[in-house]
């Protein structure tokens, strides 16, 4: 298999793109294959700056900023997973890139499946990291909907702002730089966002997607394993995998661990003649040798220790 590489002075940053109805903000770091990132609700790119530090060292690294969230200026239209699927692929032709890989993290990986089915020819694969093609449990889906009713309050969508980029931070400069790039996120548009949580669902067209997708999820989140197992069955060409000890926010308390996954998971790619089964035991194997020895042959999931 051969990827697009697509060369950029390291760091490069080429901050706005006019788009149909916003401007989105986006940093391209690092060159090679490239990976597009998908933050979740309230959150910003700011979420994947293990991965724009560390993978871009391997990859070509493209982050931005949903409309109405960070940076980028609110949207006119509502924001809704297919309009971000084809904002992903709008800013795709805007710096010139042909295909590429897309990650999602939470409801971003919404995104990723709606990309993968609707724009099958700009994308190389997929990566799902605490995701879900559909929310249909009851706690999360209260989460979603308390969330969508407190971005109505100034009071209360700060409270929600610091509640969720503390939850998402594994240290007091991360939480900050969480909580600051996510002060001008607009309400109206981080609410529909949410919403589009509790509506959105691609469940039966998860057979349709012909791409490499990897699934990565966290031991300790329980209420999203059915979510892992349900994209697992349905995806044709899936590979999953859990973290030991990890819970949902896997992009910055779990980066190194994601990172070394989705780096020998690209290159793995290239091994066309070798089982799926096989060569994700292999990228378990080089990631936890002592939890993964040759009596995990026959487990499909892999999980994966301790950082």
């Amino acid at each position: 298999m051969k990827f697009l590489k697509l060369d950029l002075t390291e760091d490069a940053t080429l901050p706005f793109a006019n788009l149909s109805g916003t401007i989105l903000n986006y940093e391209i770091s690092g060159t090679g294959t490239p990976i597009v990132f998908v933050h979740s609700p309230l959150l910003t790119s700011e979420v994947f700056f293990y991965q724009k530090k560390q993978l871009a060292q391997h990859f070509q690294v493209i982050t931005f900023d949903i409309r109405g969230h960070g940076s980028s200026k609110a949207s006119e239209s509502p924001v809704s997973i297919p309009l971000v699927a084809e904002d992903i692929r709008m800013l795709l032709d805007h710096v010139g890139i042909e295909k590429a890989f897309l990650c999602g993290y939470s409801t971003g990986g919404m995104v990723v499946l709606e990309a993968l089915l609707e724009h099958p020819e700009r994308f190389l694969g997929g990566i799902v990291v605490s995701g879900m093609s559909e929310l249909t449990d009851v706690y999360n889906k209260i989460r979603a909907w308390m969330a969508c009713h407190m971005t109505g309050s100034d009071l209360l969508m700060k409270l929600l702002v610091k509640a969720i980029t503390n939850g998402n931070a594994d240290n007091a400069s991360i939480s900050r730089q969480l909580y600051e790039s996510s002060q001008s996120d607009t309400p109206d548009n981080v609410c529909t966002y949410f919403q589009q949580a509790l509506s959105y669902t691609c469940t039966n067209r998860l057979g349709n997607i012909q791409h490499p997708v990897l699934l990565i999820y966290g031991q300790k989140d329980g209420s999203f394993h059915r979510y892992a197992n349900l994209l697992h069955e349905g995806l044709p060409h899936s590979s999953l995998y859990f973290f030991k000890d990890a819970k949902h926010q896997i992009p910055v308390k779990s980066a190194a661990k994601m990172n070394d996954l989705i780096r020998l998971w690209v290159e793995s790619l290239e091994e066309r003649q070798t089982e799926r089964g096989l060569l994700d035991l292999a990228i378990a194997r080089q990631l936890n040798p002592a939890m993964n020895g040759e009596d995990s042959v026959g487990s499909v999931d892999r999980s994966l220790g301790s950082e």
